[in-house]
């Protein structure tokens, strides 16, 4: 019997059907096509609660719809509003923007926040904002007079910059000068708890595309003949295969927990989030060029599809913090109780 989760992929994958992946180019920067669409199925506010706005349903509907974009490389800021920016926003008690139009997060670091009266401003350079120039709001990790801040602002009459990610996605900047925002102070805790969902977030697309290009290659060499024979019949493809799989399998085992560990509220979601992320992000490099390896030039050519994900693996690896920013954070953290503690740590980890 088909759950809810299932017709909620079903769905997804339905509406991905009829529009054809792309990559986005400065004219046409994302697929407002498909954003459309999966507005119009309420899928766009899964996983954040009606009373705030959204469409109901648990984190795992969201982790779900997500997922099933990444695969089909849907260029829209989903997974920025269901997982992080969303969430974040719901948890500081700030007021969700509509849900049908696109928000999204980024880490502006180099951004000041300053009370003014009752209000704020901000002041800075938010750089590398997933998405900017196309979702209608953006919340910001800034800083704040006594520690970092969420600040919540429309991107109406912000000009962003035209950069992009390898696979064309828009990552541009965002000059604020004494710009106006909703903004909610933040707890230690609920900054690295914010910063770990974007990674897991990530984590969670990377998993999703790892699987698909490892499902186009296994049919790609069961179908392809050399020499006579299926290239998967070559012993030397089938070690390939079988290493990329083991990548795979290891990738979405660590995000698997991650998301259960965010899901029960596990005070070592921050450690889990980690371990996906840089497990996620050194399997890209092994399944990325086994892919292409066994594809061959075709696999090269603008007109195949392996490049759609490829790229964004490439891309979706440095975002939210690299294998060597989490990587210090899973040694800090399981450093913490001491020799002693670091077995414990480990099995709680991971």
């Amino acid at each position: 019997m088909a759950t809810d989760q299932d017709l909620v992929i079903e769905t997804v994958r339905g509406l991905l059907a009829k529009h054809e992946p792309f990559d986005p180019t400065p004219e046409r920067r994302w697929d407002e096509g498909l954003w459309s669409a999966l507005a119009e199925n309420g899928l766009t506010g899964v996983g954040l609660p009606e009373s705030a706005g959204g469409s109901g349903g648990d984190l795992a509907d969201a982790v779900a719809i997500v997922r099933t974009l990444a695969s089909g490389a849907g260029a829209v800021p989903v997974a920025e509003q269901l997982l992080v920016a969303g969430p974040a926003v719901v948890a500081a008690g700030l007021p969700l923007p509509p849900v049908d139009e696109p928000l999204t997060f980024g880490i502006a670091d180099g951004v000041a926040a300053s009370p003014s009266g009752d209000a704020w401003t901000l002041t800075g350079t938010a750089t590398d904002v997933a998405w900017a120039g196309v979702a209608a709001h953006v919340a910001l990790l800034a800083t704040g007079p006594e520690g970092e801040v969420l600040a919540l602002l429309p991107t109406a009459d912000l000009p962003a910059s035209g950069a992009v990610n390898l696979a064309g996605e828009p990552r541009g900047s965002l000059t604020l000068e004494g710009v106006p925002a909703l903004v909610a102070p933040l707890t230690a805790a609920q900054v690295r708890e914010l910063r770990a969902g974007f990674a897991l977030a990530r984590a969670v697309q990377l998993a999703a595309a790892l699987e698909q290009v490892l499902a186009w290659t296994v049919q790609y060499a069961g179908e392809r003949q050399q020499f006579g024979r299926a290239l998967a019949k070559f012993q030397a493809i089938q070690m390939e295969l079988a290493e990329m799989a083991g990548e795979v399998t290891a990738v979405t085992a660590l995000t698997d927990a991650a998301v259960q560990a965010l899901g029960h509220g596990d005070e070592n979601f921050s450690l889990a989030a980690a371990a996906a992320k840089v497990r996620a992000g050194a399997a890209v490099e092994v399944v990325a060029r086994l892919a292409h390896q066994v594809h061959g030039a075709i696999g090269f050519t603008q007109e195949h599809k392996l490049h759609h994900l490829t790229k964004r693996l490439w891309s979706w690896r440095d975002e939210a913090g690299s294998e060597l920013v989490w990587s210090r954070v899973l040694a800090q953290g399981l450093l913490a109780e001491g020799p002693d503690g670091l077995w414990p740590a480990l099995t709680r980890a991971v």
